[in-house]
């Protein structure tokens, strides 16, 4: 009954914010109280700088020039993102659904979301040069081990890789060197953002002291469909 509640509180919001956008796209300004034309804001002539509606818009569509998502979280089945922030712009709505010209998104993935993904007693957090740290149990050799990897992070074929660049196994230097190939692949984190909407690419990812900090952007993306 819970999450039935939060799903139909959350549809309503969705729906009241629906269609005060459209009133506010449709509608046009009242007259002030002294009888003289309301004077638009500086900067405002009605779209926003250097876009325009596109000449085929249909008549029952609506343009946006540019629209704001600010979300302290954002939880889908897939995933859990944190200080999201999300910019569209020339967006449309249409047969096709809503969809933006552009959209660009940064957000923050927390460390226990990527740690999960490696296992239940892993831990990933930020270390000294912007680097991030893994810490968990590994077997090698039928012994158990704990490993505490750091590595930079990086984007590759659109994905959020932290490649160790150095393995420490608590043991002799040797030991360590000796299995550091064994247990790279355990602490190697490789980790694709999901829960956004399709067409975004990650472009950019930095280590901070909650988690990962990452820009995507698309084109042509489907908010809504």
């Amino acid at each position: 009954m819970k999450d039935w509640l939060t799903g139909a509180v959350g549809m309503l919001l969705l729906l009241v914010a629906a269609v005060v956008v459209l009133w506010w796209v449709l509608s046009d300004p009242a007259d002030d109280a002294g009888g003289g034309p309301v004077q638009p804001s500086p900067g405002d002539a009605g779209t926003a700088p250097g876009r325009q509606p596109p000449d085929d818009l249909g008549e029952d569509d609506v343009w946006l020039a540019d629209l704001v998502l600010d979300a302290g979280t954002v939880v889908t089945p897939e995933s859990r993102l944190r200080d999201v922030r999300a910019l569209a712009q020339d967006v449309v709505t249409g047969p096709a659904g809503l969809v933006a010209a552009t959209v660009t998104v940064d957000a923050t993935v927390p460390f226990e979301v990527v740690a999960a993904e490696l296992g239940d007693d892993t831990v990933v957090s930020a270390t000294e040069g912007g680097q991030a740290m893994v810490v968990r149990t590994v077997e090698v050799l039928g012994r158990e081990l704990r490993a505490v990897a750091t590595g930079t992070v990086e984007v590759v074929d659109g994905r959020l890789l932290v490649e160790p660049r150095s393995i420490d196994l608590g043991g002799p230097d040797f030991l360590s060197q000796g299995t550091a190939a064994v247990v790279r692949r355990l602490v190697t984190i490789e980790h694709e953002i999901e829960g956004l909407p399709s067409g975004l690419v990650l472009q950019e990812v930095a280590v901070q002291d909650d988690g990962f900090r990452a820009e995507l952007d698309g084109v042509d993306v489907r908010l809504v469909p």
